[in-house]
């Protein structure tokens, strides 16, 4: 397992659950200092002048790209793939298509979470789900051309009323033929939402592709009441080689946030 940490480059998400915020060449030469193996950036759009930099950036300070977030589609726009509009849907679509080549030029997946929508008012669970399934098995083919893949995040229920659960998520994206998609495991939603976190991880052997490694607090690892080694075994139980990414409130500021991070990584994982 790899070590990651958040960039967020979206003024309108400030307050977020992001350690660090702006500034990425400045922010991606404190994750290095601190030994991070990757960042995980959120952009503004997939046509940010920011990612133009991205590949200096992360070769000048030995970094890997772990994701892509496309929060900023939902942040910004208020694009979601379930929208009851059809042309909102196409253009959220169009949306995470450009933001998985922005990511896929780096080899690295792109992320839905937020942009998923939600369902109600006119539109039926089965609805949202068919609409947001067809397009994360669009998406997912979309990204196997780079090498890799899309991810899709459970999220819990005061965000979204789709799909809450890792057990849901798999039905989700099997129901859905999704071939090319994993899921996000987030501790923070799992927190909420799972009766075992560490029994849920082994039950999503295969299916899981990334890890937001978070305390219940939302706050970074040792800010909470959450239990990681019991959780970290089970993710080595899986074979889970992925990132470890802390999408953490900058708690007290950035540059705790992520040393408690990396603290408790090479303490749970090396």
């Amino acid at each position: 397992m790899k070590s990651a940490v958040t960039i967020s480059l979206v003024p309108e998400a400030k307050g977020g659950p992001f350690v660090y915020w702006g500034d990425l060449a400045g922010s991606s030469r404190a994750a290095a200092e601190l030994g991070f193996d990757a960042v995980e950036v959120f952009p503004p759009g997939p046509d940010a002048a920011e990612l133009g930099e991205l590949k200096s950036i992360l070769a000048d300070n030995k970094l890997s790209l772990a994701a892509v977030g496309t929060g900023a589609g939902w942040v910004k726009h208020k694009l979601t793939l379930t929208h009851p509009d059809p042309a909102t849907r196409s253009k959220a679509r169009a949306f995470v298509r450009a933001t998985v080549d922005a990511a896929g030029a780096f080899g690295a997946p792109a992320i839905i979470g937020s942009m998923q929508g939600r369902w109600g008012d006119d539109v039926s669970r089965e609805t949202a789900l068919g609409w947001l399934g067809e397009a994360v098995a669009e998406l997912g083919e979309h990204a196997r051309q780079y090498g890799t893949f899309l991810i899709y995040e459970p999220l819990n229920r005061y965000e979204t009323n789709l799909v809450n659960t890792v057990a849901d998520g798999v039905a989700f994206l099997t129901g859905a033929g999704a071939m090319n998609a994993k899921l996000l495991a987030d501790l923070f939603h799992m927190n909420i939402e799972e009766v075992n976190v560490p029994d849920a991880i082994r039950a999503g052997a295969g299916a899981i592709g990334h890890v937001h490694f978070v305390d219940s607090t939302r706050r970074p690892a040792g800010s909470g009441h959450t239990d990681f080694a019991p959780i970290t075994a089970a993710l080595k139980d899986i074979g889970y080689s992925g990132y470890l990414s802390a999408e953490a409130l900058p708690y007290p500021d950035s540059k705790a946030a992520a040393r408690a991070t990396i603290e408790a990584y090479r303490r749970l994982v090396r």
